[in-house]
């Protein structure tokens, strides 16, 4: 790529727009050139903190780049998502795509009638350990999976220092965040079980539980039940800081995983975990550089959408929910 790609971020409403925006920064094909935030203090400190203009203005941003990182509130996805769309403007998203399947699937189809790739932010599919798992249930050296667990917690939501915690009450906003520790965290446990158990799951049931009391859940467990009678388990908190973990077991054998030393077991063995491959953003660039869709990862951000959606309606609910076909 000759010319780098203009980005701008659009919104710092969530905690990565920093973090996509080093990013833009970073890769070699793209630089940010804009923030845009309805929110003049999110956005002006955002712009400032990275060196490029600020505006409020999202037609005249629009106008001026190739290419958007959307990181507003999750009730605004459609609306912005659409809009860059039907601009012809390339677009990078943090999860969830939308609050809804058929907002995510409006925002995909606008970008397929303007030529727009899109790519969901799920960097944990393109980590390593998730490659070794894949190949070891691949190999069927499990046997026939039956059970499957992951969790992803963060102490966002533990008081410390005169404060409600880092994670900002924002996120704890049941019109803009749509959901609280599952909805934002437990996305990554909930891509991760659908990677390893299916997308095809028949019931769906969840506690969620708000220990700090923000407004939000901030402890989380889903279940989802299987028709060959396989068991997931989802589990995400912003109020402790424990290892990240996997748990997979079968007939045959079981896998183990965990950050704390990068260790994964294959019943009483240790199995390399290779480096990751490029993450989501490299991936964007790399569609847009080659004209090709993303089909995997957007399959993959509907079917996240469509989980989270049932695991909220049976934690509101109190009952088990009956999903799929």
């Amino acid at each position: 790529m000759s010319t780098p790609l203009k980005v701008a971020v659009l919104g710092f409403w969530h905690v990565h727009a920093g973090d996509y925006a080093r990013q833009a920064q970073a890769h070699p094909g793209t630089e940010l050139v804009a923030v845009w935030d309805e929110d003049v203090e999110l956005g002006q400190a955002g712009a400032d903190r990275f060196g490029v203009p600020f505006s409020t203005d999202l037609d005249a941003v629009l106008a001026d780049v190739d290419a958007v990182v959307i990181t507003t509130a999750t009730n605004e996805h459609r609306d912005i998502m659409v809009k860059a769309a039907n601009a012809g403007k390339h677009i990078f998203a943090e999860k969830l795509l939308a609050p809804t399947v058929a907002e995510a699937e409006e925002i995909l189809a606008a970008a397929d009638a303007n030529g727009v790739k899109v790519v969901v932010s799920l960097p944990r599919l393109a980590h390593g350990y998730t490659q070794a798992i894949s190949e070891v249930l691949a190999s069927g050296e499990l046997g026939e999976l039956t059970y499957a667990r992951v969790r992803l917690s963060h102490d966002g939501a533990v008081p410390s220092e005169g404060s409600d915690g880092w994670l900002p009450q924002r996120f704890f906003d049941q019109k803009a965040a749509i959901g609280g520790a599952l909805t934002d965290l437990g996305c990554h446990p909930v891509y991760l079980v659908q990677l390893f158990l299916g997308t095809d799951p028949d019931s769906v049931d969840a506690t969620y539980r708000s220990v700090n009391g923000r407004g939000l859940e901030d402890n989380a467990v889903v279940t989802v039940g299987y028709r060959d009678q396989k068991i997931g388990v989802i589990e995400a908190g912003f109020t402790s800081r424990n290892p990240f973990t996997i748990e997979i077991f079968g007939t045959a054998s079981s896998l183990t995983y965990t950050d704390a030393g990068n260790e994964l077991r294959v019943g009483d063995r240790q199995v390399p975990v290779p480096e990751h491959n490029p993450d989501p953003f490299a991936q964007w660039v790399d569609h847009i550089t080659n004209g090709t869709r993303a089909d995997e990862n957007l399959h993959r951000a509907v079917e996240l959408t469509r989980l989270v959606v049932a695991a909220n309606e049976a934690a509101e609910q109190g009952r088990t929910i009956s999903y799929g076909g």
